[in-house]
């Protein structure tokens, strides 16, 4: 009997994982731009039943997912959830980094070589040229080219990254028309809905609205007070409170020479917006509508955009998900009606967290404050100047300091030397927790900040120094008394790298999830439900209990 147990313990889980799967009609993946795990929890009493509550308690919530890397931006967020591995083997290390060529900070998704479809401005001169390996959605086009793929964002990066290569559309927004554009990777024009969705639902019409709160602001008991000082004016206000006559505001924003379309994607409108895009693109490219599997990518762009001004505390924020969580209702209604529910999966993580706002962490007596880099940097020339002879640092970002290699050379030095006297320099920057030169980027990993440190470098885009703040803290540049209000991420603490990750939908269980999951795993989930080979250099592992389900 022992035996026969054993034998029932051994061969049923091998059963479950082995039944002939029957694939969904579409996937969707749902990005959430800048989401705290915690807001699930911290706003859920809000929510209404069939948007993040109803994923939440009929899906699989996986409660500890976090990024394995650093820095957590939204390009390298969004390259590692749909390649499944990390900066180091995708070469996405930043939503812009100072390119050696020409001398310039450059977009992750730039790309001179093509043209903007759908406008006139510069906003369309992108690809996907900079991902060094295929995302999950390559994968699915190589193996079954009938399959489609549709990927939509307001952020450029956001849009590209995630339909990869081979994306049959990716569209984001145009901030000098505040319409849907592309680029000549992808089309030579837009197709047709995209041109009649432009024509009828554009960002102009929500501009002549007012955001106020979605309920009484007395009841917004989740957030601080809505006249707080660690938030951003936006421009033609006087204090951060409700309400905001976008309106008025555009007119002053135009009145000072400001693009006005810059307001509108700071509004939840926004998310209205890129819902109704999303729901439209199902429909105009008929995904789902033959036995192949199709993938549609979403990214909410708003709340990271917001989430910077206002801060994790603000009753904007809380307005701003009570609001998305409606736009989740609306967009698995729609997909219950069309695809019926076991139909489709659908994913939802993040792509970061946030800090919170530095000076509310000082104000409060806990860890955090602010380095302030122009000046510790102008140092940092001078002292090599002193040191070698030439000011041999080129510049930062991303917490990277970018060597003159050219100038080195010249002066016949060693780079690892100068390397290291760069990094003790900034070993002494108050805030400065780790610093790392070639050496240490090359080597086994002491620890699990220097672990994420290298698998977030990629030799080509990174600088040659990388140094790490200690918690609570944020680099701006200067110090001013804006420096002092909203917030940024991109650090390798758990506010940062804590994120939400939901599956819901075809056979996927309802359950729970508490061991640790990284943000690489997702690809590698997708591979086994849409039955492909695992992508290019996918570093991630499967989550075997979101699989158990999955008919």
């Amino acid at each position: 009997m022992k035996n026969l147990i054993l034998s029932i313990i051994f061969v049923f889980p091998f059963l479950a994982f082995n039944q002939k799967s029957v694939q969904p009609k579409l996937v969707v993946g749902i990005v959430v731009d800048q989401m705290c795990y915690e807001y699930l929890y911290r706003y859920q009493e809000r929510f209404g039943e069939n948007g993040f509550k109803k994923i939440m308690h009929n899906g699989t919530n996986c409660r500890t997912t976090l990024y394995n890397y650093v820095p957590t931006f939204t390009g390298p967020g969004h390259a590692s959830i749909y390649t499944g591995t990390t900066p180091a083997n995708h070469g996405i290390v930043g939503n812009e980094w100072f390119d050696r060529n020409s001398g310039k900070v450059l977009n992750c998704v730039y790309d001179s070589t093509e043209k903007s479809v759908g406008t006139i401005s510069a906003g369309g001169m992108c690809s996907p040229q900079n991902l060094k390996t295929y995302t999950i959605t390559d994968q699915l086009k190589m193996t079954y080219p009938s399959a489609r793929v549709v990927s939509v964002s307001i952020k450029d990066r956001s849009a590209i990254l995630p339909g990869g290569h081979l994306s049959n559309g990716s569209y984001w927004f145009d901030y000098a028309t505040g319409k849907f554009i592309t680029s000549t990777f992808f089309k030579n024009e837009l197709p047709t809905w995209v041109q009649d969705f432009n024509a009828s639902d554009n960002a102009e019409k929500y501009m002549k609205d007012s955001w106020n709160t979605l309920y009484d602001i007395s009841t917004y008991t989740a957030s601080g007070p809505d006249n707080s000082p660690y938030e951003q004016l936006l421009s033609g206000k006087t204090t951060p409170t409700f309400p905001y006559d976008l309106a008025q505001l555009n007119a002053t924003s135009l009145a000072a020479g400001k693009n006005n379309f810059s307001l509108f994607t700071v509004t939840p409108f926004a998310n209205t917006y890129l819902t109704n895009f999303a729901i439209q693109a199902m429909a105009s490219e008929n995904l789902g509508a033959d036995e192949q599997t199709d993938m549609l990518c979403i990214s909410y762009s708003t709340p990271d955009i917001a989430g910077h001004s206002f801060g994790l505390r603000s009753v904007e924020l809380e307005d701003m998900y009570l609001r998305l969580d409606l736009e989740i209702a609306r967009l698995i209604c729609t997909l219950e009606k069309q695809y019926g529910k076991d139909g489709f999966v659908l994913f939802l993580t993040a792509d970061h967290a946030v800090v919170p706002v530095p000076q509310y962490l000082v104000d409060n007596n806990l860890p955090g404050g602010y380095l302030f880099v122009k000046e510790q940097l102008d140092g940092l020339k001078k002292s090599s100047a002193e040191k070698f002879g030439a000011p041999l640092v080129l510049c930062e970002e991303n917490q990277n300091i970018y060597l003159d290699h050219k100038k080195i050379t010249e002066l016949q030095l060693n780079i690892d030397q100068v390397a290291e006297f760069v990094a003790n320099q900034i070993r002494s920057w108050q805030g400065v927790k780790a610093v790392y030169t070639p050496t240490d980027l090359n080597a086994a990993a002491r620890d699990q900040w220097q672990a994420m440190v290298i698998k977030g470098v990629h030799p080509k885009e990174s600088g040659d120094v990388v140094f790490i703040l200690e918690p609570g803290y944020l680099m701006k540049e200067v110090d001013d008394p804006v420096a002092h209000k909203g917030t940024s991420h991109g650090s390798a603490f758990n506010y940062d790298t804590h994120v939400p990750l939901l599956w819901f939908g075809n056979g996927i269980p309802a359950q729970e999830v508490f061991r640790p999951i990284e943000i690489t795993d997702i690809a590698a989930t997708l591979s086994h439900i849409l039955h492909l080979q695992r992508s290019g250099a996918m570093t991630g592992t499967p989550i075997l209990e979101v699989l158990g389900g999955v008919k």
